[in-house]
């Protein structure tokens, strides 16, 4: 059967048609500038890219686009919407009500809707795409794969913050974990990989890009992760302060005359390695400036790095152990010289490298540890879409 996943963003509309069976992607794209002026880039497997520039008022006309194109007599994959057998939707939030992938139904989009204050910039825009969709294919199944579920299995000592209770029982306040769908994915591959045993089984899966977090997966389920109520919480990441002592936020509001939701979009977008370094958040860029010796470059990754070491560090005491690194995403599949550095500082567990391995690996599934490492490390490629495909099959 064929599954159309979509990821709805604010003023975006990513997608890809799997067909279940052979796992293959049948076509794959971006409507982007929503509400903007809007552009479609298609591209149908074995046939040449096709670009779209037309007015896309709302995402009602972006999925209605999309849907007219995979049916496009010459760019198209499918003749009849009705070949769709379900939709797989990326939903960013699912508080604490959702612990798997769910078809969806009007208490489900309500749920969603309870969540946008926990995820504003996401939530509202996943809700409107799975409307978008249930106009144009009322009858096709519509399933919502939430970024949170995977790390529901967190015990309360792992989630939990250190502030009074009623805040917990008044506003969920709580961590809930995000990228969970890629945790998910190649935590399970790392297992199959390293030829672990499912329920004895300790890994631990670094998800580095622009965004990043970490994960702690013990016998298949995640007991920590290091992202929060919100994206912002753990890792230094592109434009992301990650974790910092909250008074931080008053005393530069105070500083700089600023309001709470002002500084607040300075540690969401202009902090990370974008702020340490005052010119980038493309770790390809600091990368580069780092290398030429260049002095705030520097500091900016050696810190990405050392908060990424400390994070393995603490998931490896919290599980007694760890038998799998698995590194994904943007620049953990393909960055050789970050992986390094990381690895660098696990040598008190046993990890150790193969160095021709390691280079070697830039988006494919390869072990890149030595036969002598006692813990396996790898680079494993997250497959989101697929995750989701596949969790919309077997629910469907």
């Amino acid at each position: 059967m064929n599954i159309l996943v979509m990821n709805c963003g604010s003023s975006s509309l990513k997608y890809q048609l799997i067909d279940s069976e052979s796992e293959n992607v049948l076509a794959k794209g971006l409507c982007e500038r929503i509400g903007i002026d809007g552009r479609l880039t298609h591209k149908p497997a074995n046939k040449e890219k096709y670009v779209v520039e037309t007015t896309l008022k709302d995402h009602n006309d972006a999925v209605k686009l999309v849907m007219d194109t995979l049916m496009d007599q010459e760019h198209g994959v499918i003749s009849d919407i009705n070949e769709i057998s379900a939709v797989g939707h990326r939903v960013l939030h699912g508080g604490k009500f959702f612990s798997d992938s769910i078809i969806i139904n009007e208490e489900v989009k309500d749920v969603i809707k309870a969540c946008f204050e926990l995820g504003p910039l996401h939530n509202p825009a996943n809700l409107i795409g799975i409307e978008a969709c249930e106009k144009i294919m009322p009858n096709t199944p519509q399933v919502a794969v939430f970024d949170t579920a995977f790390h529901q299995t967190m015990p309360a000592k792992a989630y939990m913050y250190g502030i009074p209770y009623e805040y917990y029982d008044k506003y969920n306040i709580r961590k809930y974990g995000f990228h969970g769908t890629s945790h998910s994915f190649v935590s399970k591959r790392a297992i199959e990989i390293a030829r672990l045993d499912k329920d004895n089984s300790k890994v631990i899966v670094c998800h580095l890009g622009n965004g990043a977090s970490i994960s702690a997966v013990e016998n298949g389920k995640s007991i920590d992760t290091s992202m929060g109520l919100t994206p912002l919480e753990g890792l230094i990441m592109g434009t992301r302060s990650g974790d910092i002592d909250p008074t931080v936020i008053q005393y530069i509001a105070h500083k700089e005359n600023k309001t709470l939701e002002e500084v607040l979009n300075i540690l969401n977008k202009k902090s990370g390695v974008l702020g340490l370094s005052e010119y980038s958040s493309d770790f390809r860029d600091i990368l580069k400036r780092a290398g030429e010796g260049e002095e705030k470059a520097t500091l900016a990754l050696d810190a990405f790095v050392y908060r990424i070491v400390k994070y393995i560090g603490s998931y490896i005491a919290a599980m007694n152990g760890v038998d799998a690194i698995a590194f994904t995403a943007g620049l953990g599949e393909n960055n050789a010289k970050v992986r390094n550095m990381i690895c660098s500082s696990l040598a008190y567990v046993g990890v150790e490298l193969d160095q021709a391995a390691n280079e070697e690996a830039a988006g494919v599934e390869k072990i890149i540890s030595s036969a002598n490492s006692k813990v396996k490390v790898m680079a494993i490629p997250t497959n989101e879409e697929l995750a989701i495909a596949r969790e919309t099959v077997a629910l469907i």
